[in-house]
């Protein structure tokens, strides 16, 4: 099977300048509606075979910047069962697609944090897949209440995979890319393309996530659909810091497309399902994941804590908070 998939690049409408969750919420309908007239056009640009649409990181709401983590999750993380989800899911299901994105989500579970969380929405306008974002370092992440959080939903959790007629779909959010464990465990559970919604500050020379992107589809023979911001509006940060590079590599490395600055639909290429099967169950040297002895890591990892877990089990989800565990961390490490 072949098909079109997208990344496609949008500018970032904050809710930073919101008082209420209404006015909040009120912005991000606005957002939805003009995303959907993004994708109707792009679709009816590119092809009607363009089955999977990717959009940025924090695309409905940006990110705190001054707000405290009970500010910012009553203002601006989503209900799991809420009207946001729900507008989203009548969108995706009146395009007849599959699409990805990330948002800032409530817990029932946790109720004093929220979690920022990768997402996968099928044609029916159901969510087939949650994934939380497990590396950050001012929001809270599953690592850091570890064991309430295993309790609550279970290791497999961490790295989710949804079989569909597209191929298997997993998602990576922003900074994750950086840190080749997350990539592979998924492509462990059969992960065959990567979501990756994200929010970084692209340049015309080679950054540390371009350098990953292309590392991570070689390493795990998978798809990689990155998805940027093109520009946060309304913001006190430069508009234009995360732009650009939106774009869409294969399982060898080869940057398929790849979009400039601005709102952009250019990250759209073929997804091959076939070719990327038959390569995986080809014997060679180019087999990397067939290549992998995981005993020989594995007694490594679990002689080394670097970053501890459940750190938010015990002081409060506030950015001097998260400063002070890595200074802490730092220390260990070179001490």
């Amino acid at each position: 099977m072949s098909y079109k998939a997208l990344a496609l690049q949008l500018t970032c409408q904050p809710v930073n300048a919101c008082q209420t969750r209404d006015e909040a919420e009120a912005v991000m309908l606005k957002t939805i509606d003009r995303l959907e007239k993004k994708i109707a056009a792009s679709i009816n640009f590119i092809g009607r075979d363009t089955l999977l649409v990717v959009v940025p990181e924090y695309f409905l709401t940006g990110f705190p910047i001054s707000e405290t983590t009970d500010q910012w999750r009553e203002k601006a993380a989503l209900d799991i069962d809420g009207r946001i989800y729900e507008a989203l899911g009548a969108m995706v299901q009146r395009q007849q697609i599959y699409f990805s994105g990330n948002a800032y989500e409530q817990d029932p579970f946790f109720p004093e944090l929220y979690f920022q969380t990768s997402f996968i929405i099928g044609p029916n306008g159901d969510v087939l897949l949650r994934y939380r974002r497990l590396n950050a370092m001012y929001s809270p992440t599953p690592h850091d209440v570890w064991e309430l959080y295993m309790d609550a939903y279970g290791y497999d959790s961490l790295f989710p995979v949804v079989k569909t007629n597209i191929g298997n779909l997993a998602c990576i959010a922003s900074e994750d890319i950086l840190f080749p464990e997350v990539a592979r465990c998924l492509a462990m559970r059969g992960a065959e393309v990567l979501l990756h919604s994200t929010s970084e500050m692209a340049s015309p020379l080679l950054t540390q996530r371009h350098v990953a992107k292309v590392a991570r589809a070689i390493e795990n023979m998978a798809y990689v659909v990155s998805a940027n911001t093109a520009g946060l509006a309304d913001s006190p940060i430069p508009f234009g810091s995360t732009d650009a590079g939106s774009k869409i590599v294969d399982p060898k490395g080869l940057v398929l497309a790849e979009a400039g600055y601005g709102e952009s639909m250019v990250a759209n290429a073929d997804i091959d399902l076939a070719a990327l099967r038959e390569f995986r169950q080809r014997p060679a040297s180019g087999n990397l994941l067939a290549r992998q002895r995981s005993e020989l890591y594995a007694q490594s990892y679990a002689e080394h804590t670097i970053y501890p877990p459940g750190t938010l089990l015990s002081q409060p989800a506030e950015r001097q908070q998260f400063v002070r565990t890595q200074q802490e961390v730092i220390k260990k490490i070179y001490t």
